[in-house]
Parts: C-alpha cells; sequence; structure tokens
C-alpha cells in the first residue's frame, strides 16, 4: 500500500475534536508520532484548511490524544495531548486540552481499559486520569449503560448543537502545570515590557494551562470583538503576540520571546459582564455572566473558550489583587464563574486559598458533553 493505516477514533469533546489513539498503536520515538499526526491532521497547509487530513482548520480541531497504562499509583490511565499547528509542522506537547479531556473517560470505558458496573440503568461512572503533560489528576465522572459511555441527555454546552450526558471534570491542585506555581512570578498582577507598546498591566496564572490575563480596556478595546474582528487586525494580533511571548519569559517558559512555544501561554483579553453578540446572533445578557474573556490559542482567536483557559480564568477571578478578580462580579454562587465567550456562556468552579507561601488552587470544576464520531483506521502518508 501506498499508505500505512493505524487505529484510531475520532471524538468530539466540548467544543473541540480530536484523533483518539492507543499508546499501544504508535512507536514510542516523538518525532516518529509527530510525523504521524502532522499526517493525519493534514498540517502544515498553507492554505489553513487541512483538506487532505482530519484536522479542521482551527487550534480547536487540530487535536491528537494518546491513552495508556497509567504511570501514576492514582490513576486508571494516562492521557498525553498533541496541539498540531495548522500552517506549520509543528506539534506541541507542553499543554493539555480541557475540552478533549472531556473524552478521555467514555474511550477509556469503551475501548476496555476502564471496567465498570453493567446493567441497563445508567450508573455513574468514575475515572481517573492521568494528564501526562501537565503532571495533573483529572476525575471524571459520566453515566454509563450496558458497560458503555452514554451519550444522550438533556445537557447542553455553548458552541455545541443539541444535547448529550453530563461529563463532570475534577481538575485536582491545577496550579503549575508548566511552572512551579500558580503564579510564577508571585504575583498577583506583574508590567509587563512589551517591545513596540511599553508596559502592561498583567495576570500571569498557570492554573491547568499557563494563560496570560490583559484587560481589554487597557488596549483599547471593549473586550466583546467577535474572533474575525479581532483577526481582521493584523496590528493587533501582532501585539498579542508580543505580550504573550514577554509573559512566556516573566513565567519561565522560555529564556527568550522567540523562544516560546505556540501553545503556551495563552493570552486572554478580559472584561467585565457585557451584552455581547454570540457566534449565532444572540446577544448575552450581562446579569447572566460574571466576565467576558476573548482568549487566543495557537496563535488565533479562539471561537468559544479553551477549557483549559476558562479554569484558569476561574482561578484567576479568586486571587485578590488580579486583573479577572477586579473586573469580575460576584455570582450568585461564589464557588463558580459565570463565563462569557464569543459562542455563549460556561460556568467553571474553583477552590482557590491564600496561606502564608501564597496563593494555591485546591481544585477546579467544569462540566462538558461527549460523542464518539467515527472509528476504525486513520491513514497515514509519510
Amino acid at each position: 500500500m501506498s499508505q500505512d493505516f493505524i487505529p484510531a477514533v475520532f471524538m468530539r469533546g466540548g467544543s473541540s475534536k480530536g484523533v483518539f489513539f492507543h499508546a499501544r498503536d504508535l512507536p514510542r520515538d516523538r518525532e516518529a508520532v509527530d510525523r504521524i499526526l502532522l499526517s493525519v491532521l493534514g498540517s502544515p497547509d498553507p492554505y489553513g484548511r487541512q483538506l487532505d487530513g482530519m484536522g479542521g482548520g482551527i487550534s480547536s480541531l487540530s487535536k491528537g490524544v494518546i491513552i495508556g497504562p497509567p504511570t501514576h499509583p492514582e490513576a486508571d490511565v494516562d492521557y498525553t495531548f498533541a496541539q498540531v499547528a495548522v500552517d506549520r509542522p509543528v506539534v506541541d506537547w507542553k499543554g493539555n486540552c480541557g475540552n478533549l479531556s472531556s473524552a478521555v473517560g467514555p474511550f477509556a470505558v469503551d475501548e476496555g481499559l476502564v471496567r465498570v458496573a453493567d446493567g441497563e440503568a445508567p450508573r455513574e461512572a468514575l475515572v481517573r486520569i492521568h494528564q501526562v503533560n501537565t503532571r495533573k489528576l483529572i476525575h471524571a465522572r459520566f453515566p454509563v449503560r450496558n458497560g458503555r459511555a452514554e451519550v444522550k441527555g438533556d445537557f447542553a454546552i455553548a458552541g455545541v448543537p443539541g444535547t448529550g450526558a453530563r461529563i463532570r471534570l475534577d481538575f485536582l491542585s491545577p496550579g503549575g502545570t508548566q511552572t512551579d506555581a500558580l503564579l510564577p512570578t508571585g504575583k498577583a498582577m506583574d508590567l509587563l515590557e512589551v517591545e513596540g507598546f511599553g508596559r502592561i498591566r498583567a495576570t500571569l496564572v498557570d492554573a491547568a494551562n499557563p494563560a496570560v490575563f490583559i484587560a481589554a480596556e487597557d488596549l483599547r478595546l471593549t473586550g466583546t470583538e467577535s474572533p474575525e474582528a479581532l483577526e481582521a487586525r493584523p496590528d493587533l494580533m501582532a501585539l498579542l503576540d508580543r505580550i504573550r511571548r514577554a509573559a512566556g519569559v516573566a513565567m519561565g517558559l522560555a529564556a527568550r520571546p522567540d523562544a516560546v512555544g505556540l501553545a503556551s501561554p495563552r493570552v486572554a483579553l478580559v472584561s467585565g459582564p457585557a451584552a455581547a453578540r454570540t457566534l449565532d446572533g444572540e446577544v448575552l445578557d450581562p446579569a447572566g455572566h460574571d466576565i467576558t474573556v476573548r482568549m487566543l490559542s495557537m496563535e488565533r482567536p479562539h471561537r468559544a473558550v479553551p477549557i483549559s483557559g476558562a479554569l484558569g480564568l476561574a482561578v484567576a477571578c479568586r486571587i485578590a489583587g488580579s486583573i479577572p478578580h477586579a473586573l469580575a462580579r460576584r455570582g450568585p454562587r461564589p464557588e463558580e464563574i459565570r463565563v462569557a465567550h464569543p459562542s455563549g456562556t460556561l460556568t467553571v468552579g474553583a477552590e482557590v486559598r491564600q496561606d502564608g507561601a501564597g496563593w494555591h488552587a485546591d481544585s477546579a470544576v467544569v462540566f462538558r458533553t461527549a460523542r464518539r464520531l467515527m472509528q476504525g483506521q486513520v491513514a497515514v502518508n509519510l
């Protein structure tokens, strides 16, 4: 054959999609896996569409997941995440995808990696996930029926049509995934020196994934701009990337701005509750959310919000002195933050505390849905 074929499952998790593999079906050499993932997703594509692969032309649709036996004593499976660039031959292994985390538990159950009680009535399964990239634990809880993950349900999430079975994700001790602390600089707010701009206020948080939060008003923005409006301004996009790279250096992710990777840290514009128009034309009621965010992923404005980014934002909203804390409204449930994004709203929970050693995040919680879209073998053209 002119192509090789590898067993794989194509899954939606939250508002992302990715190709799932068993670790046993891939080589151990990371560079070899890089070549496989680039071929499978269809990267690099100078046209930005990934027509020759399974990717969808944007970062949330260009992802790979590898599931294997646990290497952590308190986990049932290992989950390794790969973010594949669309227009470059780059695979980033440093961070996690919170959305695809929601599909890991159902994949593990359906593939027989985790045994659950059998029966016709729905029962709750618990899958303990070791997120290899971040070295953190995630607990996934979801209904199962007849030994398989339930798909149908009445839970809806913004950005995904229809409803599905609710999946609860508990991210345990999410601080310090790629750095040494929840606040890598030890401060709730920093002043970054950005080339061609000067100083700008920033909150640098490493919870679930590293991120830098900027007040939209500091860039003369409302924070309600659509992804298309942001991307239509090359000057702004270039500035946001310089801010992101300056933050990466300040967080200790690289020694120089040009050495900061594409995936981490993410950069986010935050503002208070606002009547923003979503991608489906709805106008959000400011009373229905606590903070507004526009987040970039892999140098592109996200059409919703990365789940790991939303978790980091929820944590930041609980840290006194941070930019998100100053902008967020105190909602009806103090343990929850209702986040407005381009596709709607998302409720995220966070437990944060302060002691003599600084700020700590004990957990962060989010609810998603997931569905297996296709299974079989995926073609690899090397």
